[in-house]
Parts: structure tokens; sequence; C-alpha cells
């Protein structure tokens, strides 16, 4: 039975202090959780985060790193400072990293397997835009992302990472693919990974569904057999993040 997971995506969001403040606010809202739990912070938030979360049941992760270890890469940070910071989890591939900053498939499969090269969980986000699901190549779309990112790992490796699938069209917007839309995807992805890896480990993969989620629609979303959880964006800013932690409940 997979381990259902809630990660908060912060994006770019507080300073160290309101980060502080949120996580003292929900350490105990989210403390008898039945799943697991992750705070994706910005970067500079990362040390006070981690303190501050030690002894709980809350991980932190990272929202990106770059695939090289060290060098002349301003602005970027890497996957050995994460693991000596107590990062346990990164979102790689996020939508917003492609379109504002250009990353590439061929990218994300490179921090995946930097990642792993540092006992870091990555979170890989897949999803389609509006366009690309009116034209009817949504499954299309994502199997490809998903062969991309997982291309040349190990199936002991990839058992460990998360999937996200986030329709690009419901980040941010307000707008929720309904819940047929979003089981049919991960659905989807869990045949793409049983192609890839059979059916043992396809079944051992964790896939999220992020675009929109809230304490009204996370229960119904996560009760269905191929979604294992939620990335949660705006909703994770808050104390009201506990109701989606606590979705069967």
């Amino acid at each position: 039975m997979r381990k259902k997971i809630v990660a908060g995506n912060w994006k770019m969001n507080k300073t160290p202090k309101e980060a502080l403040a949120l996580i003292e606010e929900l350490k105990p809202l989210v403390k008898d959780a039945d799943s697991d739990v992750v705070f994706c912070v910005p970067a500079i938030d990362i040390i006070p985060a981690v303190e501050a979360t030690k002894g709980t049941n809350i991980a932190i992760g990272a929202q990106n790193m770059y695939f090289e270890d060290n060098g002349a890469f301003t602005g970027e940070i890497s996957a050995p400072m994460l693991k000596d910071a107590g990062v346990q989890y990164v979102i790689l591939g996020h939508s917003e990293r492609r379109q504002y900053f250009n990353e590439t498939d061929e990218a994300v499969n490179k921090k995946v397997k930097k990642a792993f090269e540092y006992d870091l969980i990555p979170i890989v986000c897949v999803g389609e835009t509006l366009q690309q699901r009116e034209q009817g190549i949504t499954i299309d779309w994502v199997r490809m992302q998903v062969k991309k990112a997982f291309m040349d790992v190990n199936k002991e490796d990839a058992v460990k990472v998360i999937v996200a699938y986030e329709p690009i069209w419901a980040i941010g917007t307000g707008k929720t693919a309904t819940v047929e839309q979003a089981d049919e995807v991960c659905n989807a992805i869990r045949k793409c990974l049983f192609e890839l890896y059979g059916e043992e480990a396809a079944y051992s993969i964790r896939i999220q569904y992020g675009g929109s989620v809230n304490g009204k629609n996370a229960a119904e979303l996560f009760s269905k057999p191929d979604i294992d959880g939620g990335l949660v964006g705006g909703a994770s800013l808050k104390a009201d993040f506990a109701s989606i932690v606590n979705w069967d409940k």
C-alpha cells in the first residue's frame, strides 16, 4: 500500500521569519497526519526550516537544484549543498521552471540522476498546457515527459521518485482538473512506468496531483487509486494547508 504524500510548494514566498512563523503554526496541526508531509521552501528558508522541523514529521524540500556539484554557476544551488543543509526532497521540472527559465526535459533528467547521487528524493513535475489538452495530446505529452525524466534511471532509484502531475492550466488559476481528468492522467503515468520498469515498480511509485488543490477537493482527489497525494501551491502558504494534509480525517 503506497503511503500518501502531501507536499507544499511555497514558490517565491515567505521570508525566513515568515517561514518560521508558518512552520510553528502548522507543526501541531499536521503532527498526527497519516500522509508524509513535505514543505518545499525557497532556498533562503531551507536552513531555518530544517532546524525548525527537527524531531517532527515534516520533511523539508527544495524547489530546484542544478545538475553539477559545484562550479561557476552563479545563482544556482547544488545537490551536495542541499544534502548538507538537511534537505530530503527536491522539486524538478516544475512548469514554472520550464516556462520562465527554459528548463528542458534533458536538464530535468540530469537533475534527477544527480539527486540520486546525494540521496535526495526528486518530485518530478509533468503536465500539459490548455492548448495541448484541447488538441487531445495530453496523454502523449505527459508520457513523453515521464520517459525523458526517467531516461537511464535504474529500477532501484526509480521507485523512490515522486511524480507530480500538474496540468499547467490549473496551476494558480483556481481551475482544477476534474477528478476524472486527474485520475485518467495519473493512471496513464502509472501505465507508462509499468512499461518502463514492470508491475512491482510501477505500483510502488507515488504519483501526486497538483493544480489548485485545496481543503475542499483534496479528499475526493486523493481517494482515487492512482492519486497518492498532492503537490500544493497557494493553499500551502496558510494554516488551512493542514486540512489538505489531514484529508482523511
